[in-house]
């Protein structure tokens, strides 16, 4: 073989070598931004989908939450959602059930009013992940109770921590702006 074709085959296998090296950095620089940013619902994401298709579901939530106009509430609305709170935590004495059904409610109402579209629960704890990763997996939980308590399933200890889950949530989307992440991490699930 000529030792010009020689040198060229190796320049190229380099080359190659390079971009394929290069490639493996920028996707692992991009899996640890990921997994800063979404936290303990980047290990979810794995769980389910294994590592290869959690960094495109997680990128993918990203884009379609930056489309959403998320907005802050005007101080009269944000003193409105915590006196309507506060009257769901009271109700929790005397009927539980019902405290629960409505702190789901508010939640709901709270996602509406800054600005997350209200599809099915999924799809809603898939677009809090984004601002919210520390505390969706309260959420689910609290969900998850929530739908326990429908079947006659769910004790009052269910529910109380029920109540606790939304309450970080509902603490959460009242303390941020935007769906950037949060600042500070009150997962309890």
């Amino acid at each position: 073989m000529d030792p010009r074709t020689e040198t060229a085959i190796v320049v190229v296998i380099a080359i190659i070598a390079v971009l394929m090296i290069a490639w493996l950095v920028v996707r692992k620089q991009r899996t640890a931004k990921l997994r800063q940013r979404f936290g303990p619902e980047y290990d979810r994401a794995v769980r389910e989908v294994g590592p290869g298709k959690a960094d495109s579901i997680l990128l993918d939530r990203e884009k379609r939450v930056e489309k959403f106009s998320l907005r802050t509430l005007a101080p009269d609305e944000r003193e409105r959602f915590i006196t309507d709170w506060r009257l769901v935590q009271a109700r929790f004495v005397d009927d539980p059930q019902g405290a629960v059904s409505q702190a789901d409610l508010l939640v709901d109402k709270l996602m509406h009013a800054r600005g997350y579209p209200m599809s099915d629960f999924e799809q809603r704890a898939a677009d809090i992940s984004v601002g919210h990763p520390h505390v969706v997996a309260n959420y689910r939980a609290a969900h998850q109770i929530a739908l326990r308590h429908q079947q006659g399933q769910a004790s009052t200890e269910d529910l109380r921590q029920a109540m606790i889950y939304y309450r970080s949530l509902f603490d959460d989307l009242l303390a941020t702006v935007s769906a950037a992440p949060a600042t500070h991490k009150r997962e309890v699930a």
